[in-house]
């Protein structure tokens, strides 16, 4: 469940970047956002993933399978609206 919390985190900070980009540029900005976003959600995701390791004593190993999972679900929807907007 966890998990399912935290892409949809993901998806929620996404939508508020192409908010943030529609609003300063139409939809060049929102492209341009779309590419801002990944270095965001990668940090947002790591820090899950350090969450993870720290507080609830999963290993790296354990957890890196699921950092992949959280990271790529919002980056491939980002990608594809990248896409999209250019």
């Amino acid at each position: 469940m966890h998990t399912v919390i935290v892409i949809s985190i993901g998806l929620i900070l996404l939508g508020l970047c192409t908010f943030v980009g529609h609003m300063l540029g139409g939809a060049p900005g929102m492209s341009a956002a779309t590419l801002v976003f990944l270095p965001l959600w990668f940090i947002g995701a790591g820090i899950n993933l350090i969450i993870g390791v720290k507080r609830a004593g999963y290993s790296i190993a354990e957890e890196a399978p699921v950092f992949l999972v959280v990271f790529a679900v919002p980056a491939v929807v980002a990608l594809f609206a990248w896409w999209k907007f250019r």
